[in-house]
């Protein structure tokens, strides 16, 4: 009996020695840190900047070998569609690209989103180097959820040797420029004003500038607010009107191509003009040797807004509010001054980081753009952006239907007025 129970006594406290030299193994891995995985989502799958992230994600992993980077992008529209889908099934990645204003706002509305506020204050060296006032698109009741990356801009891009060659002045009012595409069209140029309507955010784009211009900045803040929006100044109608009016110097062919293709019309000489970001120029310098320049959306006639104004917003990083560490230490690293500059020199695009753009780093033409951003009087967040997607969706169709003459200006506000009054409920 003796003998059974010491052989018994054996096996417990060999058994007891094996659970805890498990234990102390789990421990020690633990302590020597598991791989921490973080979901990095952008809107870049086309080049040079898919292959730049790509290059960014494996630069960091090799410095932090217990992170693991899953990277997925997808184009515009479908980014802005995959992000609802994501924060509705509190599902969002980790580190993501983000749109400020309104679009950003929805995102923060979800309680999804971990505020940056203490992260900023902790570390002022990096938070530092941001140009302070491209947070506003991102801050919500003095709390920031997102920071810029990029800075951008909208204006007309012109064909300087076809202006010349025809003694075409930059327009400054709206009825110049009508004055200026008449001009083109009697010099045999089938479409001097170009743009791809098949893309909706493009058709956005023009209206956010025409309503800025048009419209009372208090009439403005009070309809794209969904709280007490109602779109009944008749300065909508004039603003469709002035879209369809532009629309005919298009063409046809601006109806069946999208904006890259629009783009790519004005690089090769084919049309004289383009209503553009400043983030493409450095598109249309790799494309062609086209000697071009830019002009901001005229002043419209009687227009109550602030001609001085530009169309355009920055674009950054949020975080989701799950996040490990290791997705803010990624995004310091995104964002620091040296990964800028690289960014701004091979993508082209400018950047928030203070002392990221320079002369070294990008070209003349793209510093013109970088001053006219730094010195415009107020900057207007992209339209759909601006204001609720739903009323902008009816917007962009609308601009659509307008251009192949299918609704009215009348019609389209019909619909916008509905929409905004089922908003307020």
């Amino acid at each position: 009996m003796k003998k059974l129970f010491a052989i018994v006594t054996i096996i417990l406290l060999l058994t007891l020695t094996a659970c805890s030299s498990s234990t102390s193994k789990k421990e020690n891995s633990s302590s020597k840190g598991d791989v921490v995985e973080i979901n990095f989502f952008h809107r870049w799958p086309n080049e040079p900047r898919k292959s730049f992230y790509d290059q960014k994600v494996k630069e960091y992993m090799k410095a932090h070998p217990n992170v693991k980077i899953k990277v997925d992008s997808v184009l515009n529209d479908s980014y802005k569609e995959k992000i609802r889908v994501l924060v509705s099934n509190d599902d969002l990645p980790d580190i993501f690209t983000s749109w400020s204003d309104s679009f950003a706002l929805n995102l923060v509305s979800s309680d999804r989103i971990m505020p940056l506020n203490d992260i900023l204050s902790e570390d002022q060296e990096w938070s530092g180097k941001f140009i302070e006032s491209q947070f506003a698109g991102f801050t919500f009741d003095d709390v920031k959820y997102g920071v810029p990356f990029t800075v951008d801009g909208k204006a007309f891009f012109y064909n300087k040797e076809i202006f010349k060659k025809h003694n075409i002045q930059v327009p400054k009012t709206y009825n110049e420029f009508i004055d200026v595409l008449d001009k083109l069209k009697a010099e045999g140029y089938e479409t001097p004003l170009v743009e791809g309507l098949t893309n909706g955010w493009a058709i956005s784009h023009y209206m956010g500038t025409i309503f800025q211009r048009v419209l009372d900045p208090e009439v403005m803040a009070k309809d794209y607010n969904e709280k007490t929006g109602e779109f009944t100044d008749p300065g909508y109608i004039k603003g469709l009107e002035i879209f369809k009016e532009l629309t005919k110097y298009m063409g046809d062919v601006s109806t069946a191509i999208d904006h890259e293709a629009a783009r790519n019309m004005f690089a090769s000489g084919e049309a004289p003009i383009v209503y553009m970001q400043f983030a493409e120029i450095k598109m249309v310098e790799d494309q062609s040797k086209l000697d071009f320049g830019f002009f901001d959306f005229p002043a419209v006639e009687g227009g109550k807004g602030d001609p001085g104004a530009l169309t355009g917003a920055p674009e950054g990083w949020m975080l989701s509010k799950n996040a490990p560490k290791e997705a803010i230490d990624f995004l310091k690293f995104l964002t620091s001054e040296e990964t800028a500059r690289e960014f701004t020199k091979t993508d082209g695009q400018l950047n928030a980081i203070n002392g990221a753009v320079d002369e070294e780093n990008t070209s003349p033409i793209r510093m013109e753009a970088f001053e006219i951003v730094s010195n415009a009087t107020t900057t207007t967040p992209w339209f759909d952006n601006a204001v609720n997607i739903k009323i902008a969706d009816i917007f962009m169709r609308g601009g659509q239907s307008l251009a192949n003459g299918q609704m009215t200006p009348k019609e389209i506000m019909k619909e916008v007025q509905a929409e905004a009054k089922r908003l307020k409920k």
